[in-house]
């Protein structure tokens, strides 16, 4: 669900932790082991950590060295496939990590409309649907990082369509003009540990209220609406939630919030892709590459023919 295009002030239900890719460091133990994290503070009897899918604080005599990581390791957790996978581990309550995962929530803005989106990769990839992004070359993706108690908005208008499938109504971005900049990423959970009545919660920009938070359980992990399989939840989605990313409670995108029914008298009814479908997209992002000179970009694939009436008397001779 894209919207029509409106100014809005910033509305911001949480204050975001900063998550620079480009900040890890990496922690020495004094038994050797190694960690590699943000360190969010430094006290004089710990040092706070940020894991990525929870905060873990380290007590001080506990430490023999902590250093910092070169840009060049950041995608050290990334697979060719451009996303890293969650661990299933670090549950929180929804306010920590909403604050957690909420530097790599964008928003996705077209010259007619606006949805939301997730970096998957600190290069600047994001994810979005396609039906935010549909018929248009121009967009502009922007960045809300957190600056102390307050909040910072960077846009980035040289945005380029890597990737996109209509019928999964999924769209692969890149940030062009990122100048160096390593990106927050939020980490890909499993589709098939989804349990009914699992805690998830959204975050997006629903009528371009930026970095809204809303809260619900998995009604059903597969339903089934006609030509696909969506995650359906209680997590109140809108119009501007589009592309956004569904959480559970380790922090781990589950599903691209993607459409909800509105009726009267209805509530509650949100749809969004499967996390496993968006990597399937990934892996096979090639046979979905997007051409800007063609008005069918990306690969279309042909039904397979019809059986002929020869072909349907050689099936039966060979049942008889």
């Amino acid at each position: 669900m894209k919207i029509p295009l409106l100014s809005v002030c910033g509305l911001f239900f949480y204050t975001a932790v900063v998550l620079e890719a480009a900040n890890l460091s990496k922690v020495v133990l004094n038994q050797g082991t190694e960690i590699k994290a943000e360190v969010i503070s430094e006290k004089p009897d710990r040092v706070v950590l940020d894991m990525g899918y929870s905060v873990m604080a380290v007590p001080r005599d506990a430490i023999a060295s902590i250093e910092r990581v070169g840009a060049e390791a950041v995608t050290d957790a990334f697979n060719a496939d451009l996303f890293r996978e969650g661990s299933g581990q670090g549950a929180s309550d929804v306010r920590e990590l909403a604050a957690q995962v909420g530097d790599a929530v964008v928003l996705v803005k077209t010259p007619t409309a606006l949805g939301s989106g997730f970096v998957i990769h600190p290069d600047g990839y994001v994810i979005t649907n396609d039906h935010v992004v549909a018929g248009e070359t121009e967009l502009s993706v922007t960045v809300f990082v957190g600056e102390g108690k307050g909040m910072r908005k960077k846009q980035y208008d040289n945005v380029r369509i890597v990737a996109t499938n209509a019928h999964l109504d999924l769209a692969l971005l890149k940030v062009e003009d990122a100048d160096g900049r390593q990106f927050a990423t939020v980490p890909l959970g499993n589709s098939q540990e989804l349990r009914q009545g699992a805690p998830v919660f959204a975050v997006g920009s629903p009528l371009g209220l930026e970095r809204s938070v809303s809260a619900g359980i998995v009604s059903l992990r597969n339903r089934d609406m006609g030509t696909r399989l969506l995650v359906q939840s209680t997590a109140q989605i809108n119009p501007g939630n589009s592309g956004g990313p569904l959480f559970n409670l380790h922090g781990e995108v589950v599903g691209v919030n993607d459409l909800k029914i509105v009726r009267a008298g209805t509530e509650g009814l949100g749809f969004a892709i499967p996390v496993d479908a968006v990597k399937d997209f990934l892996r096979n992002r090639d046979a979905y590459a997007f051409d800007p000179t063609n008005p069918n970009a990306g690969y279309r694939y042909f039904a397979p023919p019809a059986p002929t009436a020869e072909d349907a008397k050689k099936t039966e001779s060979k049942k008889n």
